[in-house]
């Protein structure tokens, strides 16, 4: 009830904030001090309040206890619910003034921002890297903690991320429910599927600085930027060979292990990567299985038909010659 006598009577002497209770000036304190006195007993993680912790919890207890009435997916908050049911309203309407694009949540339009104006305001401790998110930090820093909490329950693979295990799950499954209306082509995240439509629309919104090329996604930038660096973080602890993405480190590897996980079954030959398996398979067969819808032309690789789809989508491939 004091609350609505007396109003907001309490002052914060640093910032001039007022406050209708005592407790409300303790935690904003913290704002300035930096004090996270609640700290997570699995992960050490800290909080400045204690409701906050236990929002936290429920990443290692799995609990989601808001549920949307619509489609029955749970949720750890209920801001999180709120925001979810914007996509069963089709509710947009928070815009971006640069390129318009629209979203359900103004947390999502400030996090688009950064992609305009560049800002990466959450900095891991350890290697200097930058994120737009600082859920995208959290994330990171279990590269070099090695921490993953997030366990399937089919196959025990352990995950640094639970939207990980969503998409893993799909493995056994063989769900693939995003689908593309324009090939057929299906895809187990919807990320991928935006990834992939791209190639029908020709679009490229991540622009290196340092020579302007081009890139669907923001992945391909990062690995690109380290051919000006010369940055090769991925190292071979074997002869000290250092490559720039992590897949090349692991085909790597392969020839110190010898490894061939790919092993054809008309011949019995082996090969260390998928690619080289499917183009030997092609030998065998002799076909084509790749084909435009648009005019029917047909490839041997899959990668000839996506580079070809460019001269649809209006982007006309100079540097590639097609093979067919």
């Amino acid at each position: 009830m004091s609350i609505h006598a007396v109003g907001k009577q309490i002052r914060c002497e640093i910032c001039d904030n007022m406050f209708s209770r005592n407790r409300s000036i303790q935690e904003h304190m913290r704002t300035h001090t930096g004090e996270k006195p609640f700290k997570c007993e699995i992960c050490d993680e800290s909080f400045a309040r204690y409701g906050n912790l236990k929002q936290h919890m429920r990443i290692h207890t799995g609990e989601k206890p808001f549920k949307c009435e619509v489609c029955d997916e749970s949720f750890t908050r209920n801001g999180y619910l709120k925001e979810h049911m914007s996509i069963h309203t089709g509710e947009k309407t928070f815009k971006c003034e640069v390129c318009d694009e629209s979203f359900a949540r103004n947390r999502t339009l400030i996090q688009h921002m950064r992609i305009h104006t560049g800002e990466k305001p959450f900095h891991c401790e350890v290697c200097d890297e930058s994120f737009t998110q600082n859920g995208s930090l959290t994330r990171h820093t279990r590269i070099h903690t090695g921490e993953k909490p997030f366990k399937c329950e089919v196959c025990d693979k352990m995950f640094t991320r639970n939207r990980s295990i969503k998409d893993h799950m799909r493995t056994h499954t063989g769900e693939k429910p995003f689908k593309c209306e324009i090939c057929d082509e299906s895809f187990t995240q919807n990320g991928n599927l935006k990834q992939h439509l791209r190639i029908h629309t020709g679009e490229k919104p991540f622009k290196c600085a340092v020579c302007g090329e081009r890139f669907t996604q923001n992945g391909s930038l990062k690995q690109h930027l380290r051919i000006h660096t010369g940055e090769k973080p991925f190292k071979c602890e074997v002869c000290d060979e250092s490559f720039t993405q992590n897949g090349y480190l692991k085909l790597h590897m392969r020839i110190h292990t010898g490894e061939k996980p790919f092993k054809c079954e008309v011949c019995d030959e082996s090969f260390t990567q998928n690619g080289s398996f499917k183009q030997h398979m092609i030998n065998h067969s002799g076909g084509k299985p790749y084909k435009c819808e648009v005019c029917d032309k047909i490839f041997a690789w899959n990668r000839n038909l996506k580079l070809h789809m460019r001269i649809h989508a209006g982007e006309w491939c100079i540097k590639t010659q097609e093979r067919t």
